[in-house]
């Protein structure tokens, strides 16, 4: 399909008209949805948890179907990248089966299905990219196992914060947004096609928003939030400037991740930290603060932006 839009085309009117496309089709879908997708039971340990109760949830499984129908309808698809969109499609699977099971999976299980989706992610990636990372106008070579490593670790970790993040009417797929766009517009020439990808995605986020915005109709669920955690990683390899996810989705870390490290330590070194703090940090804010869904979305989508705004003067 790209093949032949681009002989009459140029690249930046084949993505409008894939963003366009792929929002229309994002939209209708979840206006419309499909019938089989779960309703929320409602979240007994989270913030106003109750309030969720019956709505619709993983709507995931909608965008990411709509994202890769878009991918192959308008990006220039290669072997590589149909890989990584089966790993995606697996990641979002896996998540929606939880979301449509009576009873949470394990969370043992999720964490290793996750680890094996890691895995075999950066063996792809080492397949057919180079182990040179840049900081700035720096390249560094980083020695092929370290950087399996390192790979394994983001991804997971970028999977699961993300997915902590999204508690909040409108949160995680704003801040998404946000770490998707800074990457595309920073290092789009590194990216190449998943430039393009993140704009493709960025246009699915926008089209849940209109559903998702406080007070929501429906949730992205599992099946939205790894899937997305996981795409944001494969683009920061592919990048070339995997630590600017440290800057770029700050915000996400930092809500997300403060409750995976207080749950390791105290469960597997017994050492208790932030014992005042609930998390995620968007809980803390709520319940301790008083601050409201739309002051938790709009005052990290500030602090997101002005990280973004920092690698785009002194990253490179």
């Amino acid at each position: 399909m790209y093949s032949f839009l681009r002989q009459s085309f140029e690249t930046n009117q084949i993505l409008m008209a894939g963003m366009l496309t792929t929002f229309l089709l994002t939209f209708l879908l979840l206006k419309h949805p499909f019938p089989f997708l779960p309703s929320d039971h409602g979240r007994a340990f989270a913030v106003n948890g109750a309030l969720s109760k019956g709505k619709l949830r993983g709507v995931g499984l909608t965008f990411v179907l709509c994202f890769l129908t878009g991918s192959f309808l308008f990006l220039p698809v290669d072997r590589e990248y149909v890989i990584y969109a089966v790993l995606l499609f697996s990641m979002m699977l896996s998540g929606y089966l939880d979301d449509a099971s009576d009873k949470p999976w394990n969370e043992y299980l999720k964490g290793l299905i996750d680890l094996v989706i890691a895995i075999m992610t950066a063996i792809t990636f080492l397949n057919f990219n180079d182990t040179a990372i840049r900081i700035g106008s720096l390249e560094l070579g980083i020695p092929v196992p370290l950087y399996f490593v390192l790979a394994v670790i983001l991804i997971w970790g970028a999977v699961n914060v993300t997915n902590c993040s999204d508690g909040v009417d409108g949160l995680c797929a704003s801040l998404s947004i946000v770490t998707l766009l800074g990457f595309a517009l920073l290092f789009g020439e590194s990216l190449q096609e998943y430039a393009l990808a993140a704009f493709l995605f960025i246009a699915v986020l926008l089209a849940y928003l209109y559903f998702n915005s406080s007070p929501s109709s429906m949730l992205m669920g599992d099946a939205g939030s790894r899937a997305l955690g996981f795409f944001i990683a494969v683009v920061a390899m592919k990048s070339q400037n995997p630590l600017a996810y440290l800057l770029l989705a700050g915000v996400t870390i930092a809500d997300g991740g403060t409750g995976l490290v207080k749950i390791f330590l105290k469960r597997y070194l017994k050492i208790s930290i932030l014992t005042k703090t609930r998390t995620p940090l968007h809980d803390h804010l709520r319940k301790n603060l008083g601050w409201s869904d739309t002051q938790v979305v709009n005052r990290f989508v500030i602090l997101q932006v002005l990280l973004a705004a920092a690698v785009c003067c002194f990253w490179r």
